[in-house]
Parts: C-alpha cells; structure tokens; sequence
C-alpha cells in the first residue's frame, strides 16, 4: 500500500535548489510532495513556482500552512539559524543544507529547541546514502580489508576572488568565502558525514591551520572593486588528526588555499580501500590486498597448475617461498545500492519515510550536530595548542540494504 506523501515546503531557491534539489523533490521522491517555495528574491521563487506547479509562497505563509510537515531549509548558511528556528517554532520538522549552523553554539541551540519540542531535524550533506558511499560501508563491515586501522581523508581547491562576478549579484554570491560558509563547513561536511558512516562517533580531535589569509584583494581587472581589499571571514586550511571511539585514528586536511587535489583511504590490517569523491554519488571505488585481482591459469585438461607444481617442489625453499608470496593487487569493485544518479533530497525522502514508519532518519541531526562540532574542534585546537575532547556524540546510521533496483525503483529501500 503506498504511503501517504509528506508535504513539504522550501525556502531558498537558489543555484542548488535548481540546480537539482527541487527536480529530485518533485519528480524523483514519491514520498515527498512539495507544497510551495519561497525567496528572498521573488523572481526565484516565481521561476520554481512556473516550472513545477507549486505555490510560491512568502516565508511567513509557508510557516503558517497546517499542511506542511516539513521545512527544507536551503538558504545561505548565514540564514540556516533564522528559518530552522521559525520552523521549529511553528511545530514544523526540518531538512537543512549543510551545515546545520555557522557555529556550532547556534547547532546546539537548534538540536536542543527541536528534541525539546519532539520534532524531527535532519541535516545535509546526504550523499553518504550514496551508492559508492554505502557500498564501501557494506564492504568495510564485512572484512574486505580487515580490521580498519586509519582513515585519511585531503580535499584542496584554489578559491580566491578572481572573477570578474565575485560578489557582484546574488546569483555570484560566493559564500565559500563568507561567514559560516568556509570550505571546511561547504565541503568539509562530505568527508565527516561519511567517516561518520564508516566508523561512527569521533571522540577527540586536533589539529593546526584557520584563517591563512584573511585579507584579500579583488584580483581581476574586470571587477569593478579590483584592487579593493576583501576580508574573509572563515576558516581556510585545516590540517588535522581524528580518534574515534571505535579505535580508528585518522587525518583530515581540507584547504581552499591550494590547487586541487583529493585523497581518501582507509587502512586495515589486510589491505587498503580507496573511497571516492563523497560530494559525488558514484564514484569508483576499490581494493588493494593481496590477492586481490590474482592471475588467471589457462589449464589443459590433464595439466597440473604451476603454482600447484611450484609448491610441491619441497626440497628447494626458493621456489617454496615464492610459491607462498601473494603480491598486493588492487582491484575495482562493484557498487552494491542505489542512488548511483545525482539523488540530492534521498536525505529528505529517508526522512520522509521516518516519519511514516516512526523510525530514526538516517541524515539524523545529531551527526550534524556532530559533523560541526568537529570542525569547531580543530579549530578550537588551532587556537589554544591542545587537543580537543569532543562533547557531543551520534549514532552510526543504519546502512541501506543492497539493491539492484531500477533507478525509478531505488527508493523502495528507504522505505524500511
């Protein structure tokens, strides 16, 4: 029987709300129905109301709407505190872009204001219920590598106020660079979010770097402020070292200072598993162990495999030693699950079904929660020189089941 659709409404219809969510909300989630939008500039909210049928609404009409259950809140993150807490105070559940605040004393507001009033709040990113990210899981906990030992995780990008648009619209508002919104909290939430799934809760941290350069200048000749000084206030370069409460120690170096380059591992006792990009949902994925890829024997019939002969030749220890060395091979593996398609929103339709079923979102706010209190963390270390006990903690979200689903039959396994 199908269930009944959670009526939602946006706020926010900016460049990632167009650029994918609100398609996915509309056209690619049956349990979500999306009721009505609303922005700060009209003119957005307008476009998203022509092109799928939905209400534009202001942002006070949305809130007071007794038919919509749930908030997505997809506004800059210098907003996200305002429109979660209105949310929150008009007896509405929340689905907020990551991250859930721009300091995590705003998060831990937000936390205790929607336990208190017994809502649910779920934050982005949602791309570990990804295919790559979920199979890594499935394949992590069933011993592909070992026992995990450490986990590294390197993302850099070169972002500096070169165009000649930086800033100049709202559509060019660059908000890596601004407030709340500084790459270890854009792109930082990818890689903590899916440790987070891998290993589950951190429980101290340490690290070095902050804010490298906070003044700036507007580089290109073309701007119209070139030559002016920028003031960047956020944290740039984080360079640090995690400990989890289940044994494994890890790094994370994130930076918006350098050119690019990604890296994310983990080691076990026997092998390695190479991840992918977490701000994608497929990505390869693969493994380096011994015998992983091992050589295939063409045998007659009749023959004996050279290996199988190799061996048997006891009396020379060369040979039996070689016969005995598997070397390490890497190997590509398949991804297990779904959502392999860009499926921003699966967050929001898991939590969709949470409702429905009365059981724990996945993208539950306590990860988030979690996930910004660790980039506090570092940064609280950066300043002070010691390490940094973390106060808050979370639960391992369960794993989707496997699936060879077609992709207009993926969500099936959310509905669990």
């Amino acid at each position: 029987m199908q269930k009944e659709r959670v009526k939602v409404g946006v706020v926010g219809c900016g460049g990632i709300c167009k650029a994918t969510y609100m398609n996915n909300m509309v056209n690619t989630f049956n349990i979500i129905e999306v009721v009505g939008c609303a922005d700060q500039l009209d003119k957005r909210a307008q476009w998203m109301a022509d092109h799928y049928g939905i209400k534009k609404m202001t942002v006070e009409e949305l809130m007071n709407d007794p038919e919509i259950e749930v908030v997505v809140n997809l506004t800059y993150p210098e907003s996200h505190v305002a429109i979660s807490k209105m949310a929150f105070e008009h007896g509405k559940g929340v689905y907020c872009e990551k991250m859930m605040a721009p300091t995590f004393e705003e998060a831990k507001m937000l936390y205790d204001l929607a336990k208190e009033k017994g809502l649910m709040y779920t934050t982005a990113p949602d791309t570990f219920l990804g295919a790559w990210e979920q199979s890594a899981r499935k394949y992590l906990d069933d011993g592909i590598i070992g026992k995990p030992v450490t986990v590294h995780a390197q993302v850099t990008m070169h972002y500096n106020p070169e165009t000649p648009f930086f800033d100049t619209k709202p559509k060019h508002f660059f908000f890596p660079l601004h407030y709340g919104g500084g790459f270890p909290f854009d792109l930082g939430g990818y890689y903590i979010h899916e440790m987070i799934n891998l290993f589950g809760t951190i429980k101290r941290v340490s690290g070095f770097g902050g804010n490298l350069q906070p003044q700036r200048i507007y580089e290109n000749p073309n701007h119209p402020k070139y030559g002016e000084i920028f003031e960047v206030n956020t944290p740039t370069t984080l360079c640090a070292a995690l400990e989890f409460e289940c044994g494994v120690v890890g790094t994370f170096h994130i930076s918006s200072d350098s050119q690019m380059s990604q890296a994310f591992m983990v080691t076990g006792t026997n092998g390695v598993l190479h991840l992918g990009d977490p701000n994608m949902f497929n990505s390869v994925i693969s493994v380096t162990r011994p015998g992983a890829q091992p050589p295939m024997e063409m045998i007659r019939p009749g023959e004996q495999p050279k290996m199988a002969a190799a061996a048997a030749v006891e009396e020379d220890d060369d040979v039996q030693q070689l016969a005995e060395f598997t070397p390490m091979q890497t190997l590509d593996l398949p991804l297990l699950h779904g959502f392999y398609e860009s499926s921003r929103g699966v967050g929001l339709a898991d939590m969709c079904y949470a409702i429905r079923n009365g059981r724990r979102p996945r993208c539950h706010a306590d990860i988030g929660l979690h996930a910004i209190e660790v980039i506090h963390g570092i940064q609280e270390s950066c300043t002070t020189g010691k390490v940094y006990e973390m106060t808050t903690r979370c639960e391992r979200p369960a794993m989707i089941a496997p699936s060879a689903f077609e992709v207009d039959c993926q969500e099936r396994t959310l509905d669990d």
